[in-house]
């Protein structure tokens, strides 16, 4: 107990025994049931570790329980995991360690508990809320739409460190806890029946019934088993190192070595099945300890609060929650706009899509059915769900049947007349309090509102492509966008799975603008001699997921020029971009899809797409420089330095409300490492008053500083000296 000393103490933290109580609804079984007062969502803070410790005192003297039964205060309510402060909070790693001994042996004392025990659960069942159900004799979920189970740890930089790299490749096998553990996957209830998770699924309704018939003996729910696969694989060693050396591979493609939690936790579940439990733990608890004093670990708890953050601009002044967007109209059945109503019909409600081209809406109705049949055959959406999601997506050639639409959203030709044409006609077919949304990445949400009638119902909402991998979704409030409108738009982005960012009404947004100076400067670096391969190397070993020419190529070398050009505009010398890519526009070389730009394309002979091939022999011939002598760190930082600089402009001129939520967008919406956390927390960990050094000297490179506007664009702002004084 003398452990809780060291966890933080909530405000208003309630009397010992109060988060946990102990029930008797019959002879022989005990309901224990964890429903702390202070908070809304029950975690594993100092009082619920205090009194679960006292619930086990009474527990382990009783003489006549034959059966207990683990729950939250509702069906649908257990425990939300760790207690994120603890984590964040934790600089030691021996208490750190500590820490997570004390859990698993609150967690152990359950388990050794002489009765029959069941977890009944419901809802978000994540990480430690998850090891405490593992530590019981069979798990019981409520099948309904909010229920998710699974460990998560990695996503934060850790592994799971109450039981869950032991239990959890004792109850399913290695390789489906290795799947689960190191995606850090949440699985919904039928999934996680289907993977060995849980035993049973009830209706919410009927979760205390079925989990104490089932404590009581009453009823039987045998637990699958593995069976000879125990012996054949969990327990072989030559099958075990196969394992370990085909997941380690892939593990090491996708992180490239640059996060520590999943190896780990690799090398905990593997050897799990041959190691006694004791030492097991003892291991997980050392190795957990280390994760949780590092500067990953801090990094993604950020995002993850950032995340958690946004979710509240979905709540208006007074704390309500803003009206729910139920019927959609998309107006553009391109790319963006065929996907965009493709998500909505998904997740959200019914969603009519409008283009004057049948052509156009055939093939976004097409890759809608897509989609939709591809997460029916891997059962990530029941056959019912499938048919019901691809019924809500109906098509329309021109701007009709709007006038119960709660928002509609244009995403046509990026052209102010063309915008502000399209919703003067969809504003006289709507209610007034129909939100007008517009995806536009590079036009003034303000000058689309004007002379429209009730502009405060005008928005930016800014997806990126490609829409369903994509996080972030930038809200841009124009000078008359009211608050209501902003937090239905957010509630809306949150309903669809994204995380938004309100931003201001400025050219390039955010993400847009922060990029731009990055992107250029990896052009200039090309044209002045640089290889290609060095600057695309320099970005993926920052940690960026693809490289910058590559990028220029994804996004299409016509729309970047297109994006640089307003960009100048609006901030001047400093956003002055080089004219290569509209050279090669201008060559026809727009990008990957017309085949190249600073790379050729090709299309891959099995599935058909565009593949990457040798630098385009156009792009070459179009670079002015000689060979510049320039080292690998200068080369890395003429990249970074440049985004980050902009980034922290952005944060003066108060685009984004704070440091956390620029973090979150540069991560979510432009890949800057989610291990360095954002783009202020690299220059805090850094050190800003060497970033701000740093910027000094790379304006000073001959071939920066006799470049127009170039010294401007590594000027550090105040907002970046005011951090290098601090």
């Amino acid at each position: 107990m003398n452990m809780l000393e060291h966890m933080p103490k909530p405000e208003g933290e309630p009397a010992p025994g109060a988060c946990v109580r102990i029930e008797r609804p019959e002879a022989g079984l005990a309901l224990l049931r964890i429903a702390p007062p202070h908070r809304r969502l029950a975690v594993f803070d100092r009082p619920l570790m205090r009194d679960l410790a006292l619930a086990l005192d009474e527990l382990e003297r009783a003489k006549d329980i034959r059966a207990l039964v683990l729950t939250g205060s509702t069906p649908i309510t257990f425990v939300a995991g760790a207690d994120i402060d603890a984590i964040e909070g934790l600089v030691d790693i021996a208490l750190a360690t500590e820490l997570a001994r004390f859990g698993q042996e609150l967690f152990e004392r359950v388990a050794r508990l002489p009765c029959r025990k069941v977890a009944a659960v419901g809802g978000p069942v994540p990480g430690g809320a998850f090891e405490l159900s593992l530590a019981c004799d069979a798990i019981v979920l409520a099948e309904h739409p909010s229920s998710r189970i699974g460990l998560p740890e990695t996503r934060l930089g850790i592994l799971p460190g109450w039981g869950g790299c032991q239990r959890l490749p004792r109850r399913v096998g290695v390789p489906s806890a290795l799947a689960a553990i190191l995606a850090g996957k949440l699985y919904a209830p039928r999934e996680a029946l289907r993977n060995g998770l849980v035993d049973r699924l009830c209706a919410p309704e009927s979760l205390l019934r079925v989990a104490s018939d089932i404590a009581l003996g009453r009823e039987r729910s045998p637990r699958r088993s593995r069976g000879a696969k125990r012996w054949l694989v969990d327990c072989n060693p030559l099958a075990l190192a196969v394992i370990a050396a085909s997941a380690r591979k892939n593990l090491r493609a996708q992180t490239k070595g640059r996060y520590a939690a999943p190896e780990r936790a690799l090398e905990l579940v593997v050897r799990a099945p041959l190691t006694p439990l004791s030492r097991g733990l003892q291991r997980e608890a050392r190795a957990l300890g280390t994760l949780a004093v590092g500067g990953t670990c801090k990094s993604l708890v950020s995002l993850f609060r950032g995340s958690e953050a946004a979710k509240k601009l979905a709540r208006l002044d007074d704390g309500t929650q803003a009206r729910a967007i139920e019927r959609v109209g998309v107006i553009g059945a391109g790319v963006m706009g065929g996907a965009i109503a493709g998500l909505v019909a998904e997740r959200v409600g019914s969603v009519r899509l409008c283009d004057l081209s049948r052509a156009a809406l055939d093939s976004a109705q097409a890759a809608h059915f897509g989609r939709i049949d591809k997460a029916r055959r891997r059962r990530i959406l029941e056959p019912h769900e499938a048919r019901a999601a691809a019924d809500r997506l109906e098509t329309a050639t021109s701007i009709t049947g709007l006038a119960r639409a709660d928002l509609v959203l244009e995403a046509v030709a990026e052209k102010l007349e063309v915008k502000r044409a399209v919703f003067a006609q969809v504003a006289a077919g709507v209610r007034e309090d129909a939100i007008l949304a517009t995806n536009t990445s590079s036009l003034s949400v303000s000058a689309i509102a004007a002379g429209l009638p009730h502009p405060e119902r005008v928005v930016g909402l800014h997806f990126f492509n490609p829409v369903h991998a994509m996080p972030l979704v930038e809200i841009v409030r124009g000078e008359r966008t009211s608050p209501d409108t902003v937090a239905r738009t957010a509630r809306f982005a949150l309903a669809l799975g994204k995380t938004p960012v309100v931003v201001a009404d400025v050219a390039g947004f955010l993400v847009n603008r922060v990029l731009g100076p990055y992107l250029d400067e990896a052009v200039r670096l090309f044209e002045q001699g640089i290889a290609a391969e060095r600057i695309e190397r320099a970005a993926l070993d920052f940690g960026l997921p693809m490289g910058p020419l590559e990028l220029l190529d994804e996004v299409g070398l016509d729309i970047a020029a297109h994006a640089a050009a307003s960009l100048h505009a609006a901030y001047g010398e400093r956003m002055r971009s080089s004219p290569l890519a509209g050279e090669l526009v201008a060559a026809g070389h727009k990008g990957k899809k017309s085949g190249a730009g600073f790379f050729t394309y090709a299309p891959d002979p099995k599935s058909g797409r565009a593949r990457k091939g040798a630098l385009n022999p156009a792009a070459i011939a179009r670079a002015r420089g000689g060979a510049l002598a320039l080292t690998d760190e200068l080369l890395r930082d003429r990249l970074a330095l440049a985004l980050v600089a902009e980034a922290a402009r952005c944060l003066e001129e108060h685009v984004v409300a704070s440091e956390a939520e620029l973090d979150l967008a540069t991560v979510f919406g432009m890949g800057f490492p989610p291990f360095e956390g954002g783009a202020l927390r690299y220059v805090r960990s850094r050190g800003a008053r060497s970033v701000v050094e740093r910027l000094a000297t790379l304006a000073a490179l001959p071939e920066v500083a006799s470049r127009d506007g170039a010294r401007a664009r590594f000027d550090a702002c105040e907002a970046l000296r005011k951090l290098a004084r601090e």
